[in-house]
């Protein structure tokens, strides 16, 4: 199975969140694809349309060929180049699984989900099944 990672990964806090999650799901014996690690070499000061569409259709390419996205989502502050990857995902009939990391939510996020897990639950979650797992908590 081939998992997308999105989560931004722009402070200390996300990029520790984010690597917990690409060693859990690798871990696991999926193929894990994290932007993180699979940045454009081009050198984005010195040709940024360039550098822009490239990490576009590298990111938006890897999403078509996953068999699941993997969100990790912070709730009322969200990274718009993830939500834009999730809601990409489940526009083309990908199942999103929302790794809950906040206090809250947009209901869209959640309406488009097949799953919202804690990060605990990332370790144990039926990936091949993907049962649905409702969100409980403050909805925004």
């Amino acid at each position: 199975m081939k998992i997308y990672l999105a989560s931004p990964f722009f402070n200390e806090k996300e990029l520790a969140d984010v690597t917990r999650a690409e060693k859990i799901l690798m871990g696991r014996g999926f193929e894990v694809f994290s932007p993180r690690l699979h940045e454009v070499r081009t050198d984005k000061n010195a040709e940024p349309e360039r550098w822009s569409r490239e990490t576009f259709e590298m990111d938006r390419e890897n999403i078509d060929l996953c068999d699941c996205v993997v969100m990790l989502y912070r709730g009322a502050y969200s990274d718009s180049g993830t939500a834009w990857e999730c809601g990409y995902a489940y526009g083309t009939g990908k199942p999103v699984v929302v790794v809950q990391l906040g206090d809250d939510s947009n209901l869209m996020v959640h309406e488009g989900s097949r799953a919202s897990i804690s990060p605990d639950d990332l370790a144990d979650y039926d990936f091949e099944r993907l049962p649905r797992v409702g969100y409980s908590g403050k909805m925004l």
